[in-house]
């Protein structure tokens, strides 16, 4: 049983952001080949505020986390990323409104949620090559894992195995959303950068629970 508390939601985060600055040159390569180069910027720039907001602010639960890193991101990038990993993170401070600490039980809920709320707004579906290759597998993997053994960090590590073979499964795969679609065939062999900026932050979480207590 974990107890994820403010500071770790904080601390994953923040582990989020220092990854996107360190990734910010690999992603927008991904995305010279698809996009128009810049999903790396777009990432560093989108949780560059969030970790500047984070400074500002003291007593936040989880929940609150949750929507101040939703809504600081859509103001920051705005673009067509911004909505959708805002609509996830508020989708995720619902499930989890009001609770000092969360339990395995609020982690799934928060990451349901999350990725639930993520898919909704963009439409997309599995074999589109978008995020969405990354994020529902897992999401299907961490609610029948969750399902079956009731321990979140359990669960999470098989959604995060699920949402790397989705994020690899995107180098064969055509575009079908957004600007790469234009590139027929050329988007075949390139590994979607949205895909994997996604996949970034599952394993980010991953990092972020607290040590496991032995039971």
């Amino acid at each position: 049983m974990s107890m994820y508390s403010a500071k770790n939601f904080r601390d994953f985060l923040n582990i989020v952001t220092e990854t996107m600055e360190r990734e910010k040159d690999y992603l927008c390569e991904l995305d010279r080949k698809l996009g128009d180069g810049d999903h790396g910027v777009t990432m560093s720039i989108g949780w560059q505020a969030i970790k500047k907001e984070l400074a500002q602010q003291d007593e936040l639960d989880c929940s609150k986390l949750a929507v101040l890193a939703g809504k600081t991101f859509l103001e920051a990038v705005g673009s067509s990323v911004g909505p959708l990993y805002a609509t996830g993170f508020l989708r995720g401070a619902k499930a989890i409104k009001g609770k000092e600490i969360l339990s395995d039980a609020d982690l799934t809920a928060f990451w349901l949620a999350f990725m639930g709320g993520v898919k909704e707004r963009g439409q997309a579906e599995v074999g589109d090559k978008t995020m969405i290759d990354t994020l529902e597998p897992a999401r299907i993997a961490l609610e029948g894992a969750f399902a079956e053994s009731g321990n979140f960090e359990e669960a999470f590590r098989v959604a995060v195995v699920a949402a790397e073979t989705g994020m690899i499964s995107t180098i064969d795969l055509l575009s079908k959303r957004g600007r790469s679609s234009r590139l027929g065939d050329r988007s075949l062999g390139n590994q979607d950068p949205g895909a994997t900026s996604a996949y970034l932050i599952l394993t980010n979480f991953l990092v972020s629970l607290p040590e496991s207590v032995l039971e």
